[in-house]
């Protein structure tokens, strides 16, 4: 059965104590869809990096709100996005000292700012809308030339 275009949305409360549900839930569909064990890890750990963006920042300053999650599948591969309510924030400058990182020994490298990096590291491509709130679009492609289960 082909299931391309197929999303499932999680509607969470933007806390830390979620971002396992999220995580879980990314495991039992990137399992089900046919990706590796190696591709899925990844896609927790950046998952996990984009949920706890919305928990720590979004909502800075004022009561917490929500995120939602978006899984779906894209027929070559799984798009995933987090999008808050919250403040949003300069994503040129962040993917500036991403891309900045590159030729920095660890010793230069200050805390802050490394989530977009590590995104852009362990996925195929990721996008970050802060027209309202903040969305970030994580996409990975599938190994293979087999279709998506």
């Amino acid at each position: 059965m082909n299931r391309q275009n197929h999303e499932i949305i999680l509607t969470l409360p933007a806390d830390a104590n979620f971002v396992d549900i999220v995580r879980l839930v990314l495991y039992g569909i990137s399992t089900k869809w046919g990706f590796s064990y190696e591709d899925i890890e990844d896609m927790k750990v950046a998952v996990a990096e984009a949920c706890n963006n919305a928990v720590l920042h979004a909502y800075k300053g004022r009561e917490a709100g929500r995120m939602e999650v978006k899984f779906r599948n894209t027929g070559s591969g799984i798009q995933i996005s987090v999008k808050d309510e919250g403040s949003s924030f300069d994503y040129e400058q962040k993917e500036r000292l991403a891309t900045s990182l590159h030729d920095k020994d660890l010793s230069e490298i200050r805390a802050g700012g490394l989530g977009i990096y590590m995104m852009q590291a362990l996925m195929d491509e990721v996008q970050v809308n802060t027209d309202t709130g903040t969305e970030v679009v994580l996409t990975k492609f599938l190994q293979g030339n087999e279709e998506m289960a």
